[in-house]
């Protein structure tokens, strides 16, 4: 994983984007990271902070399951009420290709297990609709393969 460039520094010059890159097992890790703070029965996280604090994780988990993004990407074909923590990430479109739509979170089972998923569609020629819905499609495909 790499970032050189913010948002605003890459905004101007959509090649720079290019430098700032994470692979899907990165994001995983992170994801993973962000997620194995044990709570107790209070929702309270017990563990020692590694890097964040526990009010930090707190905030970014409420802020990553409450978030408006993406409806129809990973949370786009599954059962309404299943707990999606995730984080979107889209490029702009320059002659027809769109560098980036992706999708990042934690995907709660329906036993109270997560799963964590990253799908990344890359310089795509489709439509937005159309890179989404293979985000969804993936996710439902793993959701139904873990579900039981």
């Amino acid at each position: 994983m790499k970032v050189k460039f913010t948002h605003k520094e890459f905004s101007n010059n959509p090649e720079r984007q290019y430098e700032n890159w994470a692979t899907p097992r990165a994001a995983v890790a992170l994801l993973k990271e962000l997620h194995e703070y044990p709570e107790d029965n209070n929702g309270e996280i017990v563990a020692p902070p590694r890097i964040l604090s526990s009010e930090d994780v707190k905030f970014l988990r409420r802020l990553m399951t409450e978030t408006p993004t993406g409806p129809n990407r990973l949370k786009g074909e599954l059962p309404k009420g299943v707990v999606v923590i995730h984080k979107t990430g889209t490029s702009g479109t320059v002659d027809g290709k769109t560098a980036a739509t992706k999708d990042i979170g934690l995907i709660q089972l329906p036993d109270g297990r997560y799963f964590a998923i990253a799908v990344f569609v890359g310089d795509s020629t489709a439509d937005e609709q159309t890179r989404e819905a293979v985000i969804a499609r993936i996710a439902k495909a793993v959701w139904d393969d873990w579900k039981e």
